[in-house]
């Protein structure tokens, strides 16, 4: 196991760590959609009812305090509102879907205009079916763009979105024949599909994938093809889908130890490899690429949650700001549609604490995020997060 091998595991919901603060977006009149769209009509001039759904009342303790900071981070966003006035509900899911389900159900029959959360996508999933019957949008904490569609959104970050900022960017700077590396699990098969298409999109060329068993004989033994293939095809970066709490230690020891180093070959994480903090000693990934949110916003609102509640902020909390955020932005345009469908995917887009970002209408979403490097055991922001969307994005 590489946990025996390594002692740096972390849970894979760091891999969306490091959230950012900003004021507020004031609503973009000129985008704003005035016509109506799927979802309810509100009234802006009274208190705007609002679920919660997280996982209170797991048997997990992780599920309880990601529910508390959560909850946290959303009564915060209500705070800094500014001529909005949100009536939020929490409903406690259990962290299990049918309990989400139920959740949702009572939450509309309460008289729910949106939902926030609940955060696993398989809940997610069925949270919205009583919810879209009801004709109630749902901002899902999930990144799972599989429940995404119809009146689901996900606000988590996007494995398309991430690999599309890093692709750009490696284009931009002469990498522009990319060798793909994954491991063999769906949620690395997933990232690899992403990464792929991205090459496409962008202007790349793939040189190759591939992939290997996810033990430590499996990269193992995948190392010599994936060093030959990086040879043979003239490859000037790989771009690994995994993270530090599996296969990526193991890659950027061995991989070096076989003459395939960066930047030479500039080595691309579909992850953040700053996660945990001890991995960026490794000396492999030293010169690395890998995508995060705003640096300088990430610090601000870490401090802003720590001097408010006593401690740091869990990786998910920011997305619960991100949700009332967003809502907050819509609702004070005073428009009866503000929560619609077409409403909450305007081009402009919300600005949150993990910066700035915008719904789309397959139920994804689009975040602007900062291009990071590891020098002398150090992150480094190489190339800033937009402020703003204009000629950025899709």
């Amino acid at each position: 196991m590489f946990a025996r091998l390594f002692a740096i595991r972390t849970p894979l919901v760091k891999l969306i760590a490091g959230l950012s603060f900003v004021a507020l977006a004031s609503c973009d009149m000129a985008t704003m959609p005035r016509s109506g769209g799927t979802g309810p009509k509100i009234d802006t001039s009274k208190p705007v009812p609002v679920a919660l759904l997280v996982p209170y009342d797991s048997a997990q303790a992780s599920d309880i305090a990601l529910a508390q900071s959560i909850e946290n981070a959303t009564r915060m966003a209500m705070a800094d509102l500014q001529g909005v006035n949100i009536a939020l509900t929490v409903y406690p899911t259990g962290g299990q879907a049918e309990r989400a389900s139920a959740a949702a159900s009572q939450a509309v029959a309460n008289g729910a205009k949106i939902i926030l959360g609940p955060v696993y996508g398989g809940s997610a999933k069925l949270a919205g079916i009583p919810a879209a019957n009801a004709g109630v949008n749902v901002l899902s904490f999930s990144n799972n763009p599989d429940v995404a569609g119809g009146n689901v959104f996900i606000l988590g970050p996007t494995f398309d979105n991430t690999a599309d900022r890093l692709v750009r960017y490696a284009v931009q700077n002469g990498k522009k024949k990319i060798l793909v590396v994954n491991g063999e699990n769906p949620a690395e098969n997933a990232g690899a599909k992403a990464i792929v298409a991205s090459l496409g999109r962008n202007g790349a060329s793939m040189m190759g994938q591939t992939s290997f068993e996810m033990s430590q004989t499996g990269v193992t033994q995948a190392i010599p093809e994936i060093a030959t293939s990086s040879r043979s095809t003239g490859a000037d970066a790989i771009f690994f889908t995994s993270g530090n709490d599996g296969a990526m230690p193991l890659l950027a020891q061995m991989l070096p130890e076989n003459g395939i180093t960066s930047p030479g070959t500039q080595y691309i994480g579909l992850q953040r490899w700053n996660i945990p903090p001890t991995a960026m000693s490794l000396p492999g990934l030293q010169n690395s690429w890998f995508a995060i949110p705003d640096v300088a916003l990430t610090q601000t609102f870490s401090n802003r949650y720590a001097a408010t509640y006593g401690q740091q902020p869990h990786a998910l909390a920011g997305l619960g700001y991100d949700g009332i955020a967003a809502i907050g932005a819509l609702v004070k345009s005073g428009d009866a549609n503000a929560l619609t469908a077409q409403a909450l995917t305007r081009s402009s887009g919300f600005a949150g604490v993990n910066g700035v970002f915008r719904l789309l209408p397959n139920g994804t979403n689009e975040r602007g995020l900062s291009i990071a490097t590891i020098q002398n055991s150090q992150v480094v922001e190489i190339d800033p997060a937009p402020r703003a969307f204009g000629g950025f994005g899709l």
